[in-house]
């Protein structure tokens, strides 16, 4: 019988291969132009028409979910053992902020499997912040959750920089997955600074700016030459990256009850 740990692993083995998915696709129609939308939402569009593409696109929306849970974890719970001092809750908190971003790549792709591509698109993101900003709170949180995508890119290229990532990536996994990851968290880093920056205009700055997704991010990017091209490959290393991931990734052991994973 498999236990609980084993089912958490699997899960989260399977948030890491779908976001491999992801972002493979947002790098490869960047980098191709193929299909007139970029970001998440492009990637499950050329999804959707492929063959075999609804179980796909289901199985995507489950391993996103599980992914988000995954980092919710690290948040609530330090499971990856980063701690309580300001290092340990920046990184904590950047785990949350990713938390979120995945809950919201889940449920796209779970439209995007279950209806037609109208339902799934078009103008989420301002709606979510339009509503988010009727409140008397709402410029403020919309401000916060720009801080935190700041807060993730940062880190990013942090381990862009370090390849830090590598610490909890088996020690038998292939020479390539470093240099592969470097390029791939830079990448993400340059796009989520992006999307960071808008949302901090929109809450705090009282910017008229469109509030930015993944797709706008690196939309933005694209007259600008040999940087479109450097982020788009590297979104798609980054997917190459996060499958090696998906096999090699070090999962800490839910079943032990102080909830400190071996690292290397």
């Amino acid at each position: 019988m498999v236990d609980k740990s084993e089912q958490f692993t699997s899960l989260v083995r399977l948030g890491f291969a779908a976001r491999g998915i992801v972002y493979g696709l947002i790098g490869y129609l960047a980098l191709t132009a193929a299909g007139g939308e970029k970001g998440p939402e492009g990637a499950f569009n050329w999804l959707q028409d492929a063959p075999f593409g609804e179980p796909v696109l289901y199985a995507a929306a489950v391993g996103l979910a599980a992914y988000a849970v995954f980092r919710l974890c690290s948040l609530l719970f330090d499971i990856e053992n980063h701690g309580t001092d300001a290092k340990g809750m920046l990184h904590r908190i950047g785990h949350g902020a990713s938390a979120l971003a995945h809950v919201a790549l889940a449920w796209t792709a779970f439209r995007f499997a279950h209806g037609d591509k109208q339902t799934a698109t078009g103008g989420n993101a301002e709606e979510a912040a339009g509503s988010l900003l009727s409140f008397g709170f709402g410029p403020v949180l919309l401000g916060l959750l720009g801080v935190g995508f700041l807060i993730v890119a940062f880190l990013q290229g942090k381990s862009a920089v370090t390849a830090s990532f590598m610490h909890r990536v088996a020690g038998n996994a292939p020479a390539l997955v470093e240099p592969i990851g470097r390029a791939g968290h830079a990448a993400r880093a340059a796009v989520f600074v992006i999307i960071g920056w808008s949302l901090i205009q929109s809450g705090w700055l009282a910017s008229e700016n469109r509030i930015k997704t993944l797709g706008d991010a690196v939309s933005s990017l694209a007259g600008s030459g040999i940087w479109y091209t450097l982020v788009a490959a590297g979104l798609l290393m980054f997917g190459v990256f996060s499958l090696f991931v998906a096999y090699y990734r070090i999962v800490p052991d839910i079943s032990r009850q102080d909830l400190r994973p071996s690292f290397r």
